[in-house]
């Protein structure tokens, strides 16, 4: 008896370690196969259809997706009420998904910590397999994340900023470079964390030294904090609102704003030590900034820009990156507005990509853009 018992002592530690690792692979919500193929479960017996909706490909015979517009399918209802669906093998990238029951969408209630596209919530999840996607996988940060608010006294509205601080930041007492990152018309403090996968990126391109350590600010750049107010808001009610951002109200506050983090952070007050991006609108907001504040930033990056000969700069004191896709909506804009550029003699760097207006484009403007910054700055 007493030898059986250690048999079965012995073969529970050896199959321990399995039945954990079986555990925490049961916790990761959708399941992504080695091949990048996708499977997506949703529990309701009583429902009659679910479907997937996602951006992704969801069938075999589907054209490669080159815009972020939703696929739907049919999942399959098994015998124990679970519903299931497979999709083909997909291109390393970050996705969002929904289930759909009844017209009603929603995000993975298995997946944690769901993302705001527009006034939708939608779950993520990545599938990895090139050096590019391999620095969107979230885990422990080397670096901090900090969310602050921000309140400006003659505005009655705060705005929300997140502080990224890289690992350096806690080893030392060293100040350093700041990269202020905006995001788009209808975007808000989180979008290039959740979105953008900003902070992960940068974290990973640091601790591979492959980026300069910097402090990365992302702030509500809305107008009047009209998306933050808003978070149901459409994205057609958005664009209606659009007219908001010529008013520059956050350009306008930004001094405030930057004096306001400066006393909290360890800014670099080196020469060469400030830079400025943005994605669409908010690569207008960054131009403009820069413009107004002459002299203080040795970066622009401008990100599928909306942009016109009142962003064109006023003199030639910080370097332009701007990038786009082939098939992006405002292109013939940007190449005009390169032309200007060219024209009157100002210098700038041009990082072309396929695609368009979206954020598969965005991330990797992102992490090219952070790797040609700060290197002359220690």
């Amino acid at each position: 008896m007493q030898k059986r018992t250690i048999k079965l002592l012995i073969f529970f530690l050896l199959c321990f370690p399995l039945w954990i690792s079986a555990q925490d692979e049961i916790k990761s919500y959708p399941v992504i196969n080695e091949d990048g193929s996708v499977a997506f479960s949703y529990q309701d017996s009583t429902a009659k259809k679910v479907k997937i909706l996602c951006d992704c490909r969801l069938h075999r015979d589907t054209k490669t997706i080159r815009r972020e517009n939703y696929h739907q399918a049919k999942m399959e209802k098994g015998e124990d009420g679970l519903w299931r669906y497979m999709t083909p093998p997909l291109t390393p990238e970050v996705y969002t998904y929904q289930f759909k029951i009844e017209g009603h969408r929603f995000p993975d209630p298995k997946n944690p910590e769901p993302v705001r596209v527009h006034k939708e919530q939608r779950s993520t999840f990545v599938v990895s397999g090139t050096s590019q996607s391999d620095l969107y996988i979230s885990g422990t940060l080397a670096g901090k994340l900090d969310t602050l608010t921000f309140h400006r006294h003659s505005k009655k509205k705060d705005r929300q900023i997140l502080v990224y601080t890289p690992p350096q930041y806690t080893d030392s007492q060293k100040s350093f470079p700041v990269l202020y990152l905006l995001h788009g018309i209808s975007g808000d403090a989180f979008n290039w964390m959740e979105r953008g996968r900003a902070v992960q990126t940068l974290d990973h391109l640091i601790v591979m030294r492959k980026a300069v350590p910097m402090i990365l600010v992302m702030p509500d750049a809305n107008p009047e904090c009209l998306i933050s107010e808003k978070e149901d808001i459409s994205l057609f009610k958005n664009l209606l609102l659009y007219p908001s951002w010529s008013k520059r109200e956050f350009e306008q506050c930004f001094p405030e704003l930057e004096n306001y983090l400066s006393k909290q952070y360890r800014f670099s007050t080196h020469p060469g030590s400030r830079a400025v991006a943005g994605l669409s609108a908010g690569a207008k907001q960054a131009a403009n900034i820069a413009n107004m504040l002459d002299n203080t930033f040795s970066s622009v990056g401008l990100f599928s820009p909306v942009v016109s000969n009142k962003q064109i700069p006023n003199s030639t004191s910080w370097d332009i990156w701007i990038s786009s896709g082939t098939g992006d909506l405002f292109r013939p804009q940007i190449n005009q507005y390169c032309k200007k550029l060219k024209n009157k003699h100002i210098p700038y760097n041009f990082y072309n990509t396929k695609g368009g207006h979206t954020w598969r484009n965005w991330r990797v403007y992102f992490s090219e853009y952070v790797q040609t910054l700060f290197w002359n700055h220690y």
